[in-house]
């Protein structure tokens, strides 16, 4: 039989409080085991002493005033039914321990955790935070806590569904991707047996929406956009970041997150490695004298940085990928302008214009790009893409100015 060892003696609330602590640890019992330890740094714990199998044991129960005086009494009466029934209270407690380490090592956020790890190699840093974020803010408060072995795609479905009825079609598509990720890392690292996400479409679930191509402005609009831009009442980065995506026509995270050491001043080449590329391969812009003439200026004003266009609160980051299109919109633009839109203009003027479509999708970096293809790809053309990024700044110059534009058919070999 297990007996319980200590003095009979009960606590009072102001008695604990009361309580000093002195030089040495003292006791303070309150009846069948049950103690309030008073610690001389002054914290106070509570302890039970027992014994079981002839062994004399010591119980922590936690510390005052985080239990209370009836809360200890409560988990003392736990721990003396169990030792009642032949059981060791605390390894019950152990066991319970274990069994939650278990499922904490093997809850969806463990192993998601792990997984991108995995996959951000390779992708930009601001992409691998993005996804970061949105798993935390949509995924892990719903499925987080969970051991991988008891999701089920019901579960999936409410949370898909919960970040569709906001108005987030897209990004409850992506989460559905990323989850079904984890679970295919997890399988293969033998964390789970099956994929619940695999069990169905988001097409199965989610409503089908349209394809909305981003905003962009009529070419005949487009030298009042420049002039607006020049006289930009934001700040001079900003301005001069505009100036840029208009000449260099590059993808607004392409023209955010740019690197001082990515701009060959000397061969007057902007070159953008894979890493930052939507198409994993490198990606050479040839720089007109505007272009240069612009980085000159943004030089003297963030060269002491290593980025471009680092962030106004956080230099060690790029600024914010609304920047962009938040400047256009205190233009007067919103709902009629991107930074995309420079894209799809420089796209159709250049085709209208005759310059060869092969060259016009290199330097958008549209063009399918094959393994074998990918380490010269990025380069091919650059004498006659040059001449046709020059033609171009030129005719955003001219346009700026109000200026006759020479029409290209004429020079185009």
């Amino acid at each position: 039989m297990q007996i319980p060892l200590g003095e009979t003696m009960q606590l009072s609330e102001l008695g604990i409080k009361k309580a000093k602590s002195q030089s040495k640890p003292y006791k303070l019992t309150d009846g069948r085991g049950l103690f309030l330890q008073v610690m001389p740094a002054g914290g106070k714990l509570w302890r039970w002493k027992y014994r079981f199998e002839r062994k004399e044991k010591l119980m922590s129960l936690g510390r005052y005033p985080d239990v209370p005086l009836a809360k200890a009494r409560e988990l003392h009466s736990e721990a003396q039914r169990l030792l009642a029934s032949g059981t060791d209270p605390m390894a019950v407690r152990k066991a319970k321990k274990d069994a939650f380490r278990v499922e904490t090592e093997h809850s969806f956020k463990a192993i998601a955790l792990l997984w991108w790890e995995h996959w951000k190699t390779g992708k930009s840093p601001r992409h691998a935070d993005v996804l970061r974020r949105r798993m935390e803010a949509d995924v892990y408060p719903l499925i987080g806590a969970r051991p991988l072995s008891e999701i089920q795609a019901p579960e999936l479905l409410t949370l898909v569904k919960k970040i569709e009825d906001r108005g987030a079609s897209d990004l409850a598509k992506r989460a559905l991707q990323s989850i079904g990720q984890v679970f295919r890392y997890a399988v293969a690292h033998g964390y789970a047996t099956r994929n619940p996400a695999s069990e169905f479409r988001p097409s199965d679930v989610l409503r089908p929406t349209k394809k909305v191509n981003l905003a962009r402005i009529e070419a005949k609009d487009l030298p009042e956009l420049l002039r607006a831009i020049e006289v930009y009442q934001g700040t001079q980065v900003t301005r001069l970041a505009l100036k840029l995506i208009a000449i260099t026509f590059v993808r607004t995270s392409e023209l955010i997150e740019a690197k001082w050491r990515e701009i060959d001043f000397d061969a007057r080449r902007w070159n953008i490695p894979a890493e930052r590329m939507k198409m994993k391969t490198p990606h050479v812009v040839p720089l007109s004298k505007q272009a240069i003439e612009v980085l000159v200026l943004l030089k003297k004003l963030t060269g002491e940085s290593g980025s471009l266009f680092p962030g106004d609160r956080d230099p060690a980051k790029p600024m914010s990928n609304n920047t962009i299109l938040k400047a256009l919109e205190r233009m007067g633009y919103k709902g009629e302008m991107t930074g995309h839109g420079f894209r799809g203009l420089a796209s159709t003027l250049l085709h209208e214009w005759g310059f060869p479509h092969e060259h016009i999708e290199l330097q958008l970096s549209h063009a399918p790009r094959s393994a074998v293809s990918a380490a010269y790809n990025h380069a091919l053309y650059l004498g006659p893409r040059a001449k046709m990024m020059q033609h171009w700044a030129n005719f955003l110059e001219q346009a700026q100015r109000k200026e006759t534009i020479i029409p290209i058919r004429n020079h185009v070999a």
